[in-house]
Formats: structure tokens, C-alpha cells, sequence
């Protein structure tokens, strides 16, 4: 029986007004629309366009452009939208034109060069029929234009019992965008867990075998699926495979919302998976990763 594996990625390729080709996970695309007539609001972000409607529901159109530092389009009815809806938010993305859809491995897609700073916007790169394609990094231009919400510190939510649980609970968190690994960062942090990030999953690997040999085994790690190299799929393989670690509670997390993914997360071994991300979703995830790991119920 072969094994499940994450190893597929399916990228929609399009471009930008300056001939740039760029790539986008196509499970994080809903559809791809002419760009409709907009409404402009006052005091709105430089990086958005204006609001549309579709089937009756307003969506902020970002002209994707502008959103990664570059010149944006003169004319509002040249190109169109790729509509994408990441955590409980809808928007459009104004490119020039869509291309095709391409599959690759995720093996195949590398980390942005190291040069590349903050403002890289992308979260790999990859090769199609000799092109350069670069990988957006979706959460991050989101993040830009609307940083999310503050919610309420999710410590204050926890009782005393468990917050004992959590204290000082070592954890390893790993996602391929700065700004989700971030945000994850933050939640965690205020459980008071003990926490360690890194960028992708192989620097994951090498620190739950680090640690382990160390006598300082990671109890849980959290995970994000889709990744470069090697996915969040692909990586709870790779730790059941390793007699070292292959106990180590995974939680896989994605930003999109799937039985697909809960299904194949379950098939290759993960504890948990959660869609769709919240802070207190999250919260209540490792609460009960911890309270299984207690013996609690």
C-alpha cells in the first residue's frame, strides 16, 4: 500500500502589468472573474483599489501590484481578479491576465533567496518549462493592507488549571510565511508555552532530532501544511518514520477550509488539524493536545 503523500502543488500562474510571472496555491483561489465596476471608498489603503460586489457580498479588491512594490495598473478594466478567501475573509486580487494552471512538486519549489528581506512577498520559488516562477506570498500581502484584528489576549482566557497545564510546555511551530509564523508566534507566547520557530519543515525535523538527542524533546509541534520542500503532509510522515520522535503530537493548521484536509492530515498521521485560523481556535487545539498528553478529559 503506497502512502499518502503532499507531494503534488497546483499553481495558478498569472501576471502582473510589468510582465512579471508569479504563482499562486490554487487550493487558496476560488475563482477568477473579470474585473467588475468598483466603488471607491475615502481614506482607503494606497494598495486598494475599491470595493466590489459579487453575488450581493462586498470584496475589497487589492491591486496586487502596488500590494508587492510595484506599479499597478492605469486602467481599472484592464485585467481581472483572482478571488481568494483566507481566514474568514474574501478579496480580489487585480492582475493582468491568468495563464494556466501547472502542477509541480512541492519538492521542486525553494526558499526565497536569502536576500530577498521582508518585502520579498513571496514564499518560494520554483522552475515551469524553464520560467522563473515566484510563489506569493498571500497572507503576507494581506497582512499589509489589513493587519488582523486584535483580539483578546487569549491568556486571559485560560483558568488557572490550565494555565499550570500549559506552562512552560516546549513547543515547535513551523510556517512557511513570516507573518503567519508570527501571528502563531504571538498566541502561543501568551499561553506561556515554551516556544521555538523555523521557517520549513526540514529545519523542523533537524530541531525535534536536536532536541530529542538533547535530553529537551518538543512535545507538540504545530505545523502549517502548505510548504515548499517539503509540506506539513509529507513532514508528519517523515517524524513517524523517525523512531526518535515518532510520538511527537502534531497539529496541522491550514488558512483554508477543507475536509480534504482534515482527511488526508488524519491519513499521514497528524493528532489534529485545524482550519481556518483563530487565536482561540488555536488556544483551544493545544489545550486539548495537552490535556490527551495529561491523561485528561
Amino acid at each position: 500500500m503506497s502512502l499518502v503523500t503532499g507531494d503534488a502543488l497546483s499553481l495558478l500562474l498569472f501576471r502582473l502589468h510589468s510582465g512579471r510571472l508569479l504563482g499562486i496555491n490554487l487550493l487558496k483561489v476560488n475563482e477568477i472573474i473579470p474585473c467588475p465596476a468598483l466603488t471607491k471608498l475615502p481614506n482607503r489603503h494606497p494598495n486598494v483599489r475599491g470595493i466590489a460586489t459579487l453575488r450581493g457580498a462586498a470584496m475589497t479588491v487589492i491591486d496586487l501590484a502596488r500590494a508587492i512594490g510595484e506599479r499597478g495598473a492605469a486602467d481599472e478594466d484592464d485585467g481581472c481578479l483572482i478571488v481568494t478567501e483566507l481566514s474568514r475573509s474574501r478579496q480580489g486580487l487585480h492582475v493582468k491576465s491568468v495563464e494556466r494552471i501547472v502542477q509541480c512538486s512541492t519538492r521542486d519549489v525553494r526558499p526565497p533567496p536569502a536576500g530577498a528581506g521582508n518585502r520579498a512577498f513571496i514564499t518560494g520559488v520554483t522552475q515551469i518549462d524553464g520560467a522563473i516562477v515566484q510563489v506569493l506570498d498571500i497572507e503576507k500581502v494581506l497582512h499589509d493592507i489589513a493587519p488582523a484584528l486584535e483580539e483578546a489576549p487569549v491568556g486571559q482566557l485560560l483558568d488557572g488549571q490550565d494555565a499550570r497545564l500549559l506552562q512552560g510546555r516546549r513547543v515547535l511551530l513551523v510556517d512557511d510565511s513570516q507573518v503567519a509564523l508570527q501571528q502563531t508566534l504571538n498566541v502561543l507566547r501568551q499561553l506561556g508555552l515554551d516556544c521555538t520557530a523555523v521557517r520549513s519543515a526540514q529545519a523542523a525535523l533537524q530541531q525535534l532530532h536536536e532536541y530529542h538527542q538533547a535530553g529537551m524533546p518538543f512535545e507538540l509541534l504545530v505545523s502549517d501544511i502548505e510548504m515548499p520542500e517539503l509540506d506539513g503532509y509529507s513532514l508528519v510522515q517523515e517524524i513517524r518514520r523517525s523512531p526518535d520522535i515518532a510520538d511527537t503530537y502534531v497539529l496541522l493548521h491550514t488558512s483554508l477550509d477543507s475536509t480534504m484536509n482534515t482527511e488526508k492530515a488524519r491519513s499521514v498521521g497528524a493528532n489534529a488539524v485545524l482550519t481556518k485560523f483563530s487565536s482561540v481556535d488555536l488556544s483551544q487545539a493545544l489545550l486539548d493536545a495537552f490535556r490527551q498528553m495529561s491523561g485528561q478529559h
